[in-house]
């Protein structure tokens, strides 16, 4: 009797943690839309998968703690999550978003610092989890003790539209949809941006990765200026097929300057961070005599 009395508190305790996490959400995003907070919630999500999403977003994240935003990751694919492998912190996880969700801890504790930008930090996901017991509201709850703290919560979304997306978008403000220059990738971003209209976002705006300016200079890539037109979505950043981007983030290592990847995430960061709409020419240095033939030896790579 004594042992069921004491399982009826803890439950009646986590209801009342629940709604109180909620309640400070609630107020925070108030701020937020009143000009009194700075704290930004983006979902990164995709209609298919491969597009390089989680890639994206841990870099994102680090280009924005490069400019001195406080920023958060939340890896909100359960089962096969991937950020706290490419940002290098599976070794330094003790617990994780379920841990959160179940109370078996604060979010606070369950945060790790990025080895790279001491201004980022994750919170990783869970490989084996029963997703049904995970809904919006639990991400919402999350986010409300993280709104304060953070300027930018990124939220790194299951590709699909199933419930992992719906989850997702579910707590967020602001959506940047990644798409890559194929009709394929194109097809299904637009799925994706007719539902997410139905979620009243602040802000939806689109992220072009995987670009080949050599492939479409040619004409064998979708051009960037017809991605926006097809979508009709404003296009945020446009970021080339760099394998650097891959290699070291997963390595921790920060790129040399003068690379393209490197310029085409900082131009990211900027206009998410000021609103300014700077993009990135994958296609200015296939141009010209000299362009050619560097389009010649690329094709020949």
């Amino acid at each position: 009797m004594q042992r069921a009395n004491l399982q009826k508190k803890r439950e009646c305790d986590k209801k009342i943690d629940f709604w109180w996490m909620c309640v400070w959400y609630n107020i925070a995003k108030g701020l937020c839309k009143s000009g009194f907070g700075m704290s930004k919630t983006m979902v990164i999500t995709s209609g298919k998968g491969g597009v390089g999403k989680t890639t994206i977003t841990a870099n994102l994240g680090r280009h924005l703690a490069a400019r001195g935003h406080s920023v958060v990751l939340l890896d909100v694919d359960l089962g096969l999550n991937n950020l706290d492998v490419l940002t290098g912190i599976e070794h330094k996880i003790v617990y994780d978003i379920v841990d959160c969700i179940e109370n078996r801890c604060r979010v606070r504790q369950a945060l790790v610092q990025d080895t790279v930008q001491s201004g980022l930090y994750i919170l990783p996901s869970c490989h084996s989890y029963d997703k049904s017991k995970c809904s919006g509201q639990n991400i919402r709850a999350i986010l409300a003790s993280l709104a304060m703290q953070f300027e930018y919560c990124l939220l790194d979304c299951p590709a699909g539209i199933e419930l992992g997306f719906h989850r997702a978008v579910a707590a967020a403000s602001e959506a940047l949809v990644v798409v890559t220059p194929h009709i394929s990738s194109i097809r299904d971003a637009d799925k994706v941006l007719g539902l997410l209209k139905s979620y009243k976002l602040d802000k939806t705006q689109i992220i072009v990765n995987r670009a080949r300016g050599d492939l479409i200079a040619t004409g064998e890539m979708v051009e960037i200026a017809d991605i926006k037109t097809l979508l009709e979505t404003e296009i945020v950043g446009v970021i080339p097929d760099d394998d650097t981007i891959n290699i070291l983030s997963s390595l921790g290592h920060s790129q040399k300057r003068n690379q393209d990847g490197l310029q085409a995430l900082d131009m990211l960061a900027k206009n998410i961070a000021t609103g300014d709409n700077q993009i990135f020419d994958v296609t200015k240095k296939y141009s010209g005599v000299l362009g050619a033939i560097r389009r010649k030896l690329k094709s020949k790579v």
